[in-house]
């Protein structure tokens, strides 16, 4: 099966950050420049990007729109647009600005309604990110507990959503591996398209993922690049190997 992998670029302050289990109070900053973050990847042959507005996500106000238009237009490549879409007004500029694909996260739980209206507007480039701790959904910063993960990817499905991206908490930003069972518990229990986050930690996880299930076909990976556990054109390198090993 073909495994995408998306570097992922976390945007705070104008700045390339990443945090800590979703914990703006533990950030590092990677980068002043954004845009010279994402070209690098694209140089490494990336062919998608997971650009996420941390502002946006936090207060609701989208500040960092404009460098995400930026990274369109500088590498050409698709991106995934994430962080603070609580309006169709905020889909409408995120696709507008050349976005690929945006992901609703509390918002899709907050109100399923806007998801269903989103979906019917805008089909398969609408994904829906589910942030669970074990089975238990977490929003607004993972500090509100939103229920069941799989009432929620059935009632998802329902309305049309192509894609999930599934955040396992407790590996976000740990470089602990990432939670390959719930993924395909997940990926079992839907139609739709999983994408991988959190816990990508060395090459060996990147393969693991390659093989846990046909639905899952992409991967966001952030810090282990970031803390130079492996370069991106290592990690397509990998994945394009363990995509031919017979099994």
């Amino acid at each position: 099966m073909t495994l995408t992998l998306q570097p992922a670029v976390d945007i705070r302050g104008g700045k390339a950050v990443r945090l800590r289990q979703g914990d703006y109070d533990d950030e590092t900053v990677y980068d002043d420049d954004p845009v010279a973050v994402a070209r690098r990847f694209a140089e490494q042959g990336a062919e998608w990007l997971h650009v996420v507005d941390l502002d946006a996500a936090l207060e609701g106000t989208p500040r960092n729109r404009e460098l995400m238009a930026s990274i369109v237009a500088a590498t050409g490549l698709a991106v995934q647009a994430s962080g603070g879409v609580r309006s169709m007004a905020d889909l409408d500029e995120c696709l507008g600005f050349g976005g690929s694909r945006v992901v609703i996260g509390t918002m899709a739980l907050e109100e399923p309604a806007f998801v269903a209206a989103a979906v019917a507007s805008y089909g398969e480039r609408v994904a829906v990110g589910l942030d669970a701790e074990g089975h238990r959904l977490k929003a607004r910063g993972w500090t509100a507990d939103m229920g069941d993960l799989f009432q929620a990817v059935y009632q998802f499905t329902l309305m049309g959503v192509a894609r999930f991206v599934v955040t396992d908490i407790d590996r976000d930003g740990m470089l602990a591996g990432p939670n390959l069972e719930r993924l395909a518990e997940v990926a079992e229990a839907t139609p739709a398209r999983v994408t991988a986050s959190g816990g990508v930690a060395d090459l060996d996880d990147l393969r693991a993922l390659v093989g846990v299930h046909e639905r899952v076909d992409a991967a966001i990976v952030g810090k282990a690049l970031y803390a130079g556990s492996f370069t991106l054109s290592q990690a397509l390198a990998a994945v394009a190997q363990a995509r031919q090993a017979p099994r």
